[in-house]
């Protein structure tokens, strides 16, 4: 077992004697307790759900945009043509292009965040699964990012859309912030992120949909939250 820092002794020190989980205000303003690094650490929710990832009806993944931002802006990269492709230039995208992108991916280039494609686009894209997929880089339409939409999506993402998906462990996770957001602003971010996963509850879940949430930063303990 690694040795435990001077650090994380003196965060772990602050947690609650009690393991219960507690109001999200209250664990937002102790996370902010835990901003020791000279870098602004990412803040992230995780929800562990009541889910088969087993059974392709009850993955859980979708997008939504949150309030305040993630504290970052994405690099967004859209395959498109003609006037979309205007359309995405000018809504912000990084990168607009079509096959010339595809030959620069399959060459290993992958200076982009997020990955959207018009629908008649998916002949070119479609290739590349294999390179994108793994990355959580490839274009889905539950995901929205297969849209002829162009215009809304780039801006959704540029102003802070965040994409999820259940792992293999039935968890969910999510950037919702930077630790130097404002309190308010955090448990905005969070509620909008919680909220919008209970709505995606499947059909074929019995029981218990959300069985427990925490909330960390990028070098901090986790603290669990009471549901929504």
């Amino acid at each position: 077992m690694g040795k435990v820092s001077k650090r994380m002794k003196a965060m772990e020190a602050k947690l609650p004697k009690t393991k219960a989980p507690m109001p999200l205000a209250e664990a937002v303003s102790l996370l902010k307790e835990f901003n020791t690094t000279k870098f602004d650490q990412s803040v992230e929710v995780s929800m562990r759900l009541g889910v088969d990832p087993k059974q392709s009806d009850q993955i859980v993944r979708g997008s939504v945009v949150l309030p305040n931002g993630i504290g970052k802006t994405l690099r967004v990269l859209v395959f498109a043509k003609n006037a979309k492709a205007d359309e995405a230039t000018a809504a912000g995208a990084d990168y607009v292009g079509g096959p010339e992108l595809a030959e620069k991916i399959k060459g290993g280039w992958f200076e982009f965040d997020v990955c959207i494609a018009c629908p008649d686009m998916m002949g070119v894209v479609g290739s590349l699964g294999r390179l994108l997929g793994p990355r959580g880089l490839m274009p889905s339409p539950k995901a929205g990012t297969v849209t002829m939409d162009v215009e809304k999506t780039v801006k959704e993402y540029k102003a802070g859309k965040v994409e999820f998906r259940n792992d293999k462990g039935g968890i969910v996770h999510g950037v919702v912030g930077k630790l130097s957001f404002e309190p308010e602003k955090l448990v905005e971010n969070i509620t909008t992120f919680i909220n919008y996963v209970n709505t995606l509850k499947p059909a074929s879940v019995k029981g218990v949909y959300v069985k427990s949430i925490a909330i960390s930063a990028t070098m901090s303990p986790g603290l669990r939250v009471l549901a929504q």
